[in-house]
């Protein structure tokens, strides 16, 4: 008789990052995990200890996909410091990565230890993002104010329902990265 495949902690962190981005952490359940994976449950305790064990380890694979594996990444196919900054924007608010991003901000809402994390993870965006810009931009108050303005644009596209005149919503965003790139 072969020896049974246990489902890798991999396999569960794929999947729970899945659920977090469809349905926020109340979607994280193990029953409906297990059921996906098409294991058992118990499977799950070989793997983690207890479902808050395996939410750190969900907000830690999110930590290193938005921060190292994104900066890693830019600097891999390197550029200049403009292309830099839009590829960082590109990778970061990615169809991959940005439903996690966004659920977590709202988790980080109702939850100080996510919110800590959050706070972690976007001012380490924000030091390479100021890195980046202080490489064509010499004043310091400029370099804080490009950043922010990169960043809430990044993020609050994601929230502004309104229609743009005479322009789509990527020719808008590609203009506006132009002039805080310009």
């Amino acid at each position: 008789m072969p020896a049974s495949t246990r489902t890798t902690r991999e396999a569960w962190i794929e999947a729970g990052l899945s659920a977090l981005a469809d349905g926020g952490p109340d979607a994280v359940r193990v029953d409906v995990l297990a059921q996906k994976l098409g294991v058992t449950r118990g499977g799950f305790y070989h793997q983690f200890e207890s479902r808050p064990a395996f939410l750190d380890a969900l907000l830690d694979t999110w930590e290193h996909r938005s921060t190292e594996d994104v900066r890693q990444r830019v600097e891999r196919e390197g550029g200049d410091a403009r292309r830099k900054v839009a590829r960082a924007g590109m990778l970061t608010f990615s169809d991959e990565l940005l439903p996690m991003d966004l659920a977590v901000r709202d988790w980080a809402r109702r939850d100080d230890a996510v919110a800590t994390r959050l706070r972690r993870v976007d001012n380490q965006r924000m030091h390479y993002l100021r890195d980046l810009i202080s490489e064509f931009c010499t004043d310091p108050d400029e370099v804080e104010a490009r950043g922010m303005l990169a960043f809430a644009l990044a993020i609050g596209n994601n929230f502004v329902a309104a229609e743009h005149l005479g322009s789509s919503r990527a020719e808008v965003l590609k203009r506006a990265t132009q002039l805080l790139l310009g």
